[in-house]
């Protein structure tokens, strides 16, 4: 003898796949935005890190080769990590003239977005 069959047929009905996937496709498309951004955040930490490197990189060239450099602005351009940069360095009186203080700016060449700036001090060499 055979067990009695229910009216109702068994799996999913139409709606309930349509909602199924609908959450599914919600999900996923919350998933990809969310590695979206983190590789843009990435790349943008990336840049920002190498225009440090390339700001400070220019302060100790200032150091190393002992010179005092006039007051004023001095613009440049370097290459650092494939990328060109153009630096800005800003020369200015301190109290005490044996010191100057060097503004030096990054931008990333073809943008006139400041992406670091940092300030460093060189002193003038004892004779």
């Amino acid at each position: 003898m055979m067990p009695p069959q229910s009216a109702r047929p068994r799996g999913f009905t139409l709606l309930e796949c349509l909602v199924a996937l609908s959450v599914l496709a919600i999900a996923l498309t919350a998933a990809l935005a969310a590695v979206s951004n983190t590789i843009r955040n990435t790349e943008r930490l990336r840049e920002h890190t190498l225009a440090a490197w390339v700001a400070h990189n220019h302060l100790a060239e200032l150091r190393s080769k002992g010179a005092f450099p006039e007051l004023g602005i001095v613009e440049g351009q370097t290459e650092q990590g494939g990328v060109r940069w153009l630096w800005q360095q800003h020369t200015k009186a301190t109290p005490n003239s044996m010191f100057r203080r060097v503004d030096v700016t990054i931008h990333r060449a073809g943008s006139q977005e400041t992406l670091t700036r940092v300030t460093g001090f060189v002193y003038r060499p004892l004779r």
